[in-house]
């Protein structure tokens, strides 16, 4: 009887991603948030957790009401943060020391963003204490430059309206990176405007790695949107059979086949305009780094070699950067708009605690089981690195053999890009 229904849920699936190509013709986040984690953590642990991340005393204390059913009182609160040594305001980081984590986010992308965001990368991931004016006044000093040349550049937009987290997720892929064989893909939801995936591979062309993306984030989360709006591109096809395929049986009006609304980039609003915030404050920075690669004949395009060493040593690198500004982000405070229903506030609270803000959670709850025949049948995990097999094996052993280890950091990447090619030369 289970071999019989999981054959005929195999069938539809099938069709379904038939259907979905004649029309048109790694990952997830890593679980940074303890919402995104079922294990059991003791209740200090989870304050001290979601402290870490930013979040205020009021914010730390609805999501432990709502999703852990925990109920404290502030001072309760502000008792127990004490006790394990962390506040706000006192006990402020040494200056020596946030001047050197500046320093170090200056020698890469973090030399293209602006006081606000710094101050969002010492607090979560060095986990300073720091204040956004001294923030500020730091950046006047150590990067004169950077802040002259940043301003303000803002765009009226029309009106978008959603419904509540889940209702509507917009996907794309992303290729600035591409011509140095890295193809980025995200999707972003609707309404908290949380990043659901943010990842590198490479190609973003592939139905089955765009559809291994969407699985992945769909176990994630145990379900998936009411709606996915994309590009009419035939990468999509497999996420458009896959929804389809999970909002068959739904009985709102924007189930089965109306379940995926295809349409041009330009209507694809909150992705589009996500992709320039990722611009100004990551890629940008790659971008110049690749250029400069190439530009002082450390890269070339047309030699394979080099094209698959490229991608073995900065792949890692560039996924990692990717999830922590996707993580920065869905952290970060929205400031009030115009458009009462883009509601302001932090995108993961938005997205976890809708009730807060007036919205509802629309997720529809998928059966794994369906899910493990999705992935099965429609999705390709890719390498970590992205090369082909034959590269990765060569250069594991050679690093073995020289002892080298892997990249962490775009200098360390390109050090063991020279290293890795000088080793291939020898052996050619």
């Amino acid at each position: 009887m289970a071999a019989t229904t999981r054959l005929s849920r195999l069938v539809v699936l099938l069709s379904l991603v038939f259907v979905a190509f004649i029309t048109v013709c790694a990952g997830v986040l890593p679980p940074y948030f303890p919402a995104l984690n079922n294990d059991h953590v003791e209740r200090d642990d989870l304050i001290e957790r979601y402290f870490r991340t930013g979040l205020g005393y009021d914010e730390i204390l609805l999501f432990l009401g709502l999703l852990h059913g925990i109920t404290l009182s502030i001072r309760q609160l502000k008792r127990i943060l004490r006790s394990r040594g962390l506040t706000r305001r006192a006990n402020r980081s040494d200056p020596r020391q946030v001047c050197r984590a500046i320093e170090e986010e200056l020698l890469g992308s973090g030399s293209i963003i602006g006081y606000r965001q710094m101050t969002q990368r010492l607090v979560v991931n060095y986990g300073l204490v720091v204040d956004k004016e001294t923030v500020r006044e730091l950046l006047k000093i150590l990067d004169p430059d950077g802040v002259a040349a940043r301003s303000k550049h803002r765009l009226r937009r029309r009106q978008y309206i959603t419904k509540g987290p889940n209702h509507l997720w917009h996907i794309d892929g992303y290729d600035k990176l591409k011509p140095f064989g890295f193809c980025v893909h995200g999707a972003i939801d609707g309404y908290s405007r949380r990043i659901m995936w943010l990842e590198v591979g490479p190609s973003n062309n592939d139905p089955s790695i765009i559809a291994q993306y969407f699985v992945d984030c769909v176990r994630q989360i145990g379900g998936t949107p009411r709606m996915i709006r994309a590009d009419g591109g035939t990468e999509n096809v497999n996420v458009a059979g896959l929804q389809r395929f999970f909002r068959r049986d739904g009985n709102d009006t924007m189930a089965g086949d109306k379940s995926f609304l295809y349409g041009k980039s330009v209507t694809n609003q909150r992705i589009e305009a996500w992709w320039g915030i990722l611009r100004r404050g990551c890629s940008d920075w790659w971008i110049r780094f690749f250029k400069d690669m190439r530009d002082c004949g450390l890269y070339c395009d047309d030699d394979v070699v080099q094209v698959e060493c490229l991608k073995f040593c900065f792949m890692p690198v560039i996924r990692h950067e990717l999830h922590k500004v996707a993580v920065l982000w869905n952290l970060h405070k929205i400031r009030p708009s115009t458009n009462e229903e883009s509601p302001s506030g932090r995108p993961d609270m938005l997205y976890f605690v809708p009730e807060v803000t007036g919205g509802e959670d629309l997720k529809e709850h998928v059966d794994l089981d369906e899910v493990d025949v999705a992935e099965e049948n429609c999705c390709y995990r890719s390498p970590e690195s992205g090369c082909v097999d034959e590269f990765t094996q060569l250069a594991l052993i050679i690093m073995q053999e020289q002892n080298l280890n892997m990249a962490e950091t775009a200098e360390e990447a390109v050090t063991l890009y020279s290293t890795l090619l000088e080793c291939i030369d020898e052996l050619l």
